[in-house]
């Protein structure tokens, strides 16, 4: 099965969020289960200068005003077909901000764009390849579904994926002159969005499929407190409508062969995290000690539940708790946490900045991970703790339901607690929460089992890749009916 993936980001070229780790993890496994995938992204400046060996497969004279070419190549055993158009690309900042944080003026173009190249593909404009199918990712990626719905050529299965759905890409109805669209897209079975242009509510429509990333976010989205907006037309949808969990690459993290972490171990020789635990320790400037260390590794931003984190900071430090915060965001939060540090030296630290590899070994030293979000359409840090023995403590929503088992008496009796969860978010049931996570930490055994326990967990993408297989197969019977 020959499947065309379109992502705006893709690990570890380019990552802003978990929408780069599904993008650069989930073809690798889907290999082992008959699907080849090439990955259609964006030719930024990070991406051509870590890519060599790109072969010209398709040229495009006129890409909504722009020339552009399709290049191919391989990296890390990811097939890419990169869009180099330098006029939409080639810029200072990142995949969506400018130099100066704000959104690219021209990013519906840019978007606008990767769809419109990922559509001509997809109809055949490559000598020698044609997918059987399309899977989109996100805004960025909507309207590839759009523009084969509407191009004069037989349509292929597409199915798109909402990593979040907060994030939609609408616009004003200006710029659909500019989209190359024939009029009538411009209408509710189309683009249109409340008299403006939605990318996401588009591509929703247009494909034949939707999915998103936990089934738990799957039902929350069909309400008005999730959907955003769209509850109605995923309802409409609703027998389209699938939640798969995402996985992680066990490969990059294995804390047995992490190369970012101060000392490897396994579920047989957990002591050796002790040794990350005191680098951590010497790396947050916190006092050593024998209390428990939990960490944040998050966007600082109300989604992420940190105001309500941040009304319990000095309840944790009263309970014991040395605390870890790595990341950055809303600056007023920001300002809340270094406030905190500042009061409670060695108590609480924050690092604001996004740094990979010190996630790695936050993770591998710290003894449990804080995740209070109000929506999190399925998470990937609460996945990387049961991975690595950092025991989740999580708010009742979303993937993050679907994958810590809470430590509640019958979960504990039976051995199969994998971590704490709490809901609804408010700052009482959070510290509750955090509590309960102490007094476990107190009984090594009870805290080590549930370690074991989280790390025994299939958080591979060898089940979910199985579950997207199957669905594109689904898709092309669907098809061929």
């Amino acid at each position: 099965m020959q499947v065309l993936s379109v992502a705006s980001e893709v690990y570890p070229l380019v990552k802003t969020g978990g929408l780069a780790d599904v993008a650069g993890a989930l073809p690798l496994a889907l290999a082992h289960h008959g699907v080849r995938v090439r990955t259609l992204m964006p030719g930024y400046p990070a991406v051509m200068h870590a890519t060599r060996d790109r072969t010209p497969v398709m040229a495009i004279a006129d890409l909504l005003g722009h020339p552009a070419e399709i290049v191919e190549t391989n990296h890390r055993g990811l097939d890419l077909l990169i869009l180099d158009c330098p006029a939409l690309f080639d810029r200072e900042g990142g995949p969506y901000l400018d130099a100066a944080g704000k959104d690219h003026a021209d990013n519906w173009r840019r978007f606008a764009a990767l769809s419109r190249a990922g559509a001509l593909i997809a109809q055949g404009g490559m000598d020698g390849w044609q997918p059987d199918l399309v899977h989109v990712h996100d805004w960025q990626a909507a309207l590839v579904p759009v523009y084969m719905r509407y191009a004069t050529t037989p349509e292929i299965p597409s199915l798109i994926t909402i990593h979040n759905i907060a994030f939609q890409g609408q616009y004003g109805a200006d710029i659909f002159k500019h989209l190359e669209l024939p009029p009538h897209a411009f209408s509710i079975e189309g683009v249109e969005y409340f008299g403006s242009v939605g990318f996401l509510k588009g591509g929703m429509q247009a494909s034949w499929a939707i999915s998103t990333v936990s089934p738990s976010y799957a039902e929350e989205i069909l309400t008005p407190e999730f959907g955003m907006g769209l509850e109605g037309l995923l309802a409409h949808r609703f027998d389209d409508l699938v939640g798969i969990v995402n996985g992680i690459d066990a490969t990059v993290w294995n804390p047995e062969s992490d190369a970012h972490i101060a000392a490897p171990y396994g579920i047989g020789t957990l002591k050796g995290r002790a040794a990350n635990k005191r680098a951590v320790e010497a790396r947050f400037g916190l006092a050593p000690g024998s209390g428990p260390v939990f960490c944040v590794i998050s966007r600082l931003t109300w989604q992420k539940g940190m105001d309500v984190l941040a009304e319990v900071l000095d309840d944790l430090v009263q309970l014991g708790v040395r605390l870890a915060v790595l990341g950055s965001g809303d600056r007023a939060l920001e300002n809340v946490f270094h406030a905190a540090a500042a009061r409670h030296p060695g108590g609480v630290a924050l690092i604001s900045a996004y740094d990979e590899p010190l996630s790695h070994l936050m993770q591998a030293g710290c003894d449990g991970i804080i995740i209070p979000s109000r929506f999190e359409p399925c998470g990937l840090t609460q996945l990387y703790g049961l991975r690595y023995g950092c025991v989740p403590i999580v708010a009742r929503t979303g993937g993050l339901n679907d994958t810590v088992i809470d430590a509640s008496p019958a979960a504990l009796s039976a051995r199969a607690a994998t971590g704490i969860s709490f809901g609804p978010v408010t700052a009482g049931n959070l510290l509750r929460a955090v509590r309960r996570a102490v007094r476990l930490y107190q009984e090594p055994r009870v805290w080590t089992a549930m370690q074991k326990q989280g790390m025994k967990s299939d958080v591979s993408w060898d089940m979910s890749a199985g579950l997207y297989a199957s669905l594109y197969s689904d898709l092309l019977m669907r098809k061929g009916a």
